[in-house]
Parts: C-alpha cells; sequence; structure tokens
C-alpha cells in the first residue's frame, strides 16, 4: 500500500522465484481537489500477487506490448546475442525470437509501433555509457506471428545528436510513427531529441534536440531516466528511473515541455535494478529490471489500477 506518497509492500530477496507482489495502482484523484494539486496527486496502492523472475533475462533493459498478438510482451537484454524474449502478461517465457541484419552494441529500448500500415517492433541500439559513439542505430521489423523464431530486420537507422554523443535508455516511438530518445543523464543532462519525420533506411539521421533538458546537468543516479513508453491512445508518456514512474501529456512532453501529472514510487517493488517500462492494455503497466549482476535473474512486474492514468 501506500503510506505519505510511498509503496508499502513485502518483497522476498531478489533472485528468487517471488520478489514481491502485482503491484495494483488505484487513482484516488477527488473532484475536490484543486487542478494544481490533482495533477500531483498521489494513488493508493496495495499489493496482489507476485512479482517474477526471469532468468532469460538477467540484463533486461526493455519492454514493449505487442499491437499484434493480445497478451503478449517483448523484451530485451542489452548485451549478448541479438534476440527477443516473449513473456505472457505474468512474466512466464513464451518464446525466443532471433534477428537477423541486427548486431549488439548496447541494446537499451524496445518499443512497439506502426510501419507502412503494420504493426513493428523497433529495437533501440542507443546505450553509450562514455558518450563515445560516433551514431546510434534503430533495428526496424514486422512484427511476427507467435510461433515464429527468427525474423529478419527490414530497416536500420542510424542517428548522431546535434551536440555531441549522449548515453541513452529510452526510445519513444508515438501512435503516428514519430521517434523520440530520452537521454539517460549520465553525461549530460536529461534531453528530448527527434528523428526527422521521414526516415531513409540506412541513412545516418541528426538529431533535432526538443525544449530545454530536464533539471540540473548530470542528475544523481536515482533522477536518471531508463526507459520511456507511450501509451496506444497517444495521449501519455510514462518515463521511469531505477524507482520512480512520472507520467507526462504526451502533447507537452513531446514538445519540450516535463511537467510531471503524477509520480509513483517504486522502491518497494523489489527491483535490484529497474530497467524497463511499458504501456499495456487497459491501463496496465509493465516492468523489467536486470536481475543485479552475475546471471542473476531479472524480474518482471504488473501494475494495474482502476483509473491507470491521470485524468485528462
Amino acid at each position: 500500500m501506500f503510506h505519505d506518497g510511498r509503496l508499502l509492500s513485502s518483497v522476498s530477496p531478489p533472485g528468487r522465484a517471488t520478489l514481491g507482489a502485482v503491484v495494483l495502482l488505484t487513482a484516488l484523484l477527488s473532484s475536490t481537489v484543486p487542478g494544481a494539486q490533482a495533477r500531483d496527486a498521489a494513488p493508493d496502492c496495495k499489493a496482489d500477487g507476485q512479482v517474477a523472475t526471469i532468468a532469460e533475462l538477467p540484463e533486461a533493459s526493455g519492454i514493449a506490448a505487442s499491437r499484434r498478438v493480445p497478451g503478449r510482451l517483448w523484451a530485451l537484454n542489452d548485451s549478448g546475442d541479438p534476440v527477443l524474449v516473449a513473456l505472457d502478461t505474468r512474466g512466464a517465457v513464451t518464446g525466443r525470437l532471433r534477428l537477423s541484419g541486427a548486431g549488439v552494441e548496447d541494446w537499451e529500448a524496445l518499443a512497439v509501433g506502426p510501419c507502412a500500415g503494420a504493426s513493428c517492433l523497433y529495437v533501440a541500439d542507443i546505450g553509450d555509457n562514455d558518450a563515445g559513439r560516433k551514431r546510434v542505430t534503430i533495428y526496424r521489423l514486422p512484427e511476427p506471428a507467435a510461433a515464429e523464431t527468427s525474423a529478419a530486420v527490414t530497416d536500420v537507422f542510424h542517428a548522431t545528436y546535434p551536440d555531441g554523443p549522449h548515453d541513452a535508455e529510452a526510445l519513444l516511438v508515438t501512435p503516428d510513427g514519430n521517434l523520440l530518445i530520452v537521454t539517460k543523464g549520465d553525461t549530460g543532462a536529461i534531453a528530448l531529441y527527434r528523428f526527422p519525420r521521414e526516415l531513409r533506411p540506412g541513412a545516418t539521421h541528426q538529431l533535432e534536440r526538443v525544449g530545454k533538458s530536464r533539471g540540473r546537468d548530470k542528475p544523481g543516479a536515482k533522477q536518471r531516466i531508463t526507459d520511456g513508453s507511450v501509451s496506444a491512445d497517444g495521449r501519455w508518456v510514462v518515463l521511469r528511473t531505477g524507482d520512480q514512474l512520472t507520467f507526462h501529456r504526451a502533447a507537452e512532453l513531446l514538445a519540450g515541455d516535463w511537467t510531471e501529472s503524477r509520480t509513483i514510487d517504486l522502491t518497494s517493488v523489489g527491483e535490484a535494478q529497474g530497467e524497463g517500462v511499458a504501456f499495456g492494455a487497459d491501463g496496465t503497466i509493465y516492468l523489467a529490471g536486470e536481475g543485479g549482476g552475475k546471471k542473476r535473474p531479472g524480474t518482471f512486474t504488473r501494475l494495474t489500477c482502476a483509473s491507470a492514468l491521470p485524468s485528462s
């Protein structure tokens, strides 16, 4: 439950089959609360269920909900083979998808979005711990059928930042196909960068910085952005740090306004290292986390609520 804005739940140590509980988020936005307070009101939550551990995702860095197969999720590790892991909505592994035509330098984000009238996977090789990469890369491919075990990347997009390299772990793909990167804050300020509207496969695109940076230069470790997701209806963006979610109205954030509509404290969820976040159906939020080193299993958490998102 929440107490004074903090999520309280009992969780087992990382590495066990169960770490805690499914976190049930129930928004309490009273109609009598003034608008400014309602935007920041913390939800009342209670724990119900289990948090899963996933041996196949010791370095989980991104997660996304399928738009082609209801109830299917995709996740990835940040290193190793070019493989996506398919999950069900409780975190059970249902398959592995090996990608041809893709390399792995530092995979840090995964998104599902449109392409040519279909649903596509966007794999973001955008990690850059030392801020030394000449360019970052996005791999795109149509979402495969549930039974497939391999797929070919159809498009590769490279990009450079207008102000030098940055470490990043969050890729945002909007329902109309726009791509944006939110930098992590490890190697500079947290900032938003947009790809050109017209993407040219194989080409290197220069990103456009959108608005001002979020907060101060090189924020503390707890404020660094490890992933983000856009809701299917395009109204909301959720960003995450290791122990916090922030919800933003998409129209505001994608124009460079970092105003937060709601903040959720994740410190009691039980992640060894919180990394991924994705919108699911009916307001469900999914989290993925690294296992904490030494090939310990990654973690998977499902968050749901009757009124999952801030009121419009």
